[in-house]
């Protein structure tokens, strides 16, 4: 295999990624709080001594760096409970993560498990300040509400805070294939710093005909790179054929 094969198959794993990623947005669409992602590329270039064209010497390389998530806010899809919340800004619920540790989240389902503790929809628990899970008694909860800096209020006044963490590098926050995020190294926000709406939650920053466009072109560009691939295939054997009547 030559170099200009290595070079399209480089460009044909890029794309490969490029649609995975489309498809996974595609899927969330629906998902609250999910973030949009975006495969990341770098270019690789390999220097050569000896080249039978000095302009290619060079070759340039597409290498798969990662997926980075778009923090740009979904719009608020009311729900009618009073107490999902909505994160007005950057940052994450923090919660109880399966296995133990801390996990992070925008989607903000709020709900009271059989002990009265808060919960998200998946049952993990929902973690106020310090780090702490908020645990509300039976005689407190017919009256509970959650005001806009995260303060737990019940009828004899209030009985946690749920906190927001930010993280100065989003690039830190990755998906865990939970519909949880992990992330370290972030700084929950105070009280006059938290800015929560209540009444409904996050939707999915998912644009289905942004996506939908993505996809037609990874499409049609790896069309371009197949013709490439068959045309230099062509070009190879046609050289051969050739040698072979000189020989």
């Amino acid at each position: 295999m030559d170099i200009s094969s290595y070079v399209l198959l480089s460009q044909e794993q890029a794309l490969r990624r490029r649609l995975d990623v489309a498809a996974n947005n595609m899927a969330n669409m629906s998902t609250a709080g999910f973030k949009r992602e975006r495969p990341v590329f770098r270019e690789y270039v390999e220097q050569q001594t000896e080249a039978a064209v000095k302009d290619a010497r060079k070759t340039s390389f597409v290498l798969d760096y990662g997926a980075m998530h778009d923090t740009a806010a979904g719009s608020f899809q009311s729900t009618g409970n009073p107490m999902d919340v909505m994160i007005d800004g950057p940052g994450y619920l923090s919660v109880e993560a399966p296995g133990g540790g801390t996990a992070f989240t925008r989607a903000g389902f709020v709900k009271l498990n059989e002990a009265g503790e808060l919960t998200t929809a998946g049952g993990q628990r929902l973690l106020g300040e310090g780090g702490r899970p908020i645990a509300v008694a039976a005689d407190q909860r017919a009256t509970l509400s959650i005001g806009g800096d995260g303060s737990v209020m019940g009828k004899d006044g209030p009985i946690g805070r749920l906190t927001v963490t930010v993280f100065n590098d989003e690039r830190m926050v990755t998906p865990r294939g939970d519909g949880l995020m992990a992330a370290t190294g972030g700084r929950e926000l105070t009280a006059a710093e938290t800015k929560l709406k209540t009444g409904g939650i996050e939707a999915s920053n998912v644009e289905p005909i942004v996506e939908t466009t993505q996809m037609v072109e990874i499409l049609r560009a790896y069309q371009s790179s197949m013709k490439m691939s068959q045309d230099i295939d062509d070009l190879r054997r046609r050289a051969i054929d050739r040698l072979g009547k000189l020989g």
